[in-house]
């Protein structure tokens, strides 16, 4: 039953029965962190940063046949490192006693809630920043088109969006120039924001590939593995962009292959519940942590070396 009454002797009704379901805001799906590893050998009490430890290819020679009296050549191996520093993440959101003794609603469950869904998102951009910080940059500038620039600066505005052909060369140039090594088995992963999904799924040319090998694609807004790349769909607009280019015609993305970025974690990130001041009455939970992302190779654009090309524009 519902009860009402008046405001005011003469006046609007106004009904005081509240839905005892709460409705939470959406938050877009976080991806980017599946693929990222912590990095081995490092946590609290291991200082500020971890070395991590390249080794480049031995130099090729054109021939390696050896004359009965000459000494066997002399090749040099080189050694490099990359370090990441870690840093310390959070934000809390505060709280009385009294809105949580007088809320139908549990204040404290909605914060914590809305708190992970908060470190969530923050931790996949974080993530999604490191694919994104290496020297090869992929920029389709024609439907049949596609600039590489390796200096880690795209040098070239994006006309069009994403589409089969791009998606070709960008395997090709991953599998024999830069001799990417697969994510897993024979597979290379890109993580495509919506916008360049819709560039592919649009694509007469990737209609006709699933026309045969996998005819619910289209149906089920799919679009699996294409040219042994593994395609999954990023939402999230804040780790990939899905307006860049003229007219904002591209969506951004990421392809890479195995061991592109790592994590170094001191403190896993987690959610904290400060001490109550003022005999209880102010009260504040929030989420920390310490740690940062790097890409692995991310200061290299060398066969062997670099490990992701990014879709992007200037």
């Amino acid at each position: 039953m519902y009860s009402w009454q008046f405001d005011a002797p003469s006046g609007v009704f106004k009904n005081h029965q509240m839905s005892s379901k709460l409705r939470m805001a959406a938050i877009a799906e976080t991806k980017f962190m599946q693929f990222v590893m912590p990095e081995p050998g490092y946590g609290k009490q291991k200082g500020e940063s971890i070395t991590i430890t390249r080794v480049s290819n031995i130099t090729v020679p054109t021939n390696a046949r050896l004359s009965e009296l000459g000494r066997i050549p002399e090749d040099d191996l080189v050694l490099s490192t990359i370090a990441i520093t870690v840093s310390e993440w959070g934000r809390s959101v505060p709280y009385t006693s009294l809105s949580n003794d007088l809320s139908k609603f549990d204040v404290s469950n909605v914060i914590q809630k809305k708190l992970r869904d908060q470190m969530a998102l923050v931790m996949d951009s974080a993530a999604a920043d490191a694919f994104q910080a290496g020297k090869i940059k992929a920029i389709p500038t024609g439907v049949a088109a596609l600039t590489f620039d390796t200096d880690g600066t795209p040098s070239s505005q994006a006309t069009v969006n994403l589409n089969v052909y791009h998606v070709e060369q960008i395997r090709d140039y991953m599998a024999s120039t830069l001799n990417v090594p697969a994510y897993s088995g024979d597979e290379y992963i890109c993580l495509a924001s919506t916008k360049a999904c819709r560039g592919l799924k649009s694509d007469p040319a990737w209609e006709v590939w699933h026309k045969y090998t996998d005819p619910a694609a289209k149906y089920n807004g799919e679009i699996g593995k294409l040219e042994g790349v593994r395609f999954i769909e990023i939402k999230n607009t804040a780790a990939l962009s899905g307006s860049l280019g003229l007219n904002g015609v591209l969506g951004e993305a990421v392809f890479f292959g195995d061991d592109a970025v790592a994590m170094a974690v001191a403190e896993d990130p987690e959610l904290r519940a400060e001490l109550p001041k003022d005999f209880g009455r102010q009260k504040s939970v929030a989420w920390y942590g310490i740690l940062e992302f790097g890409q692995i190779w991310g200061d290299s654009a060398s066969a062997g070396e670099a490990r992701v090309v990014h879709v992007t524009s200037s």
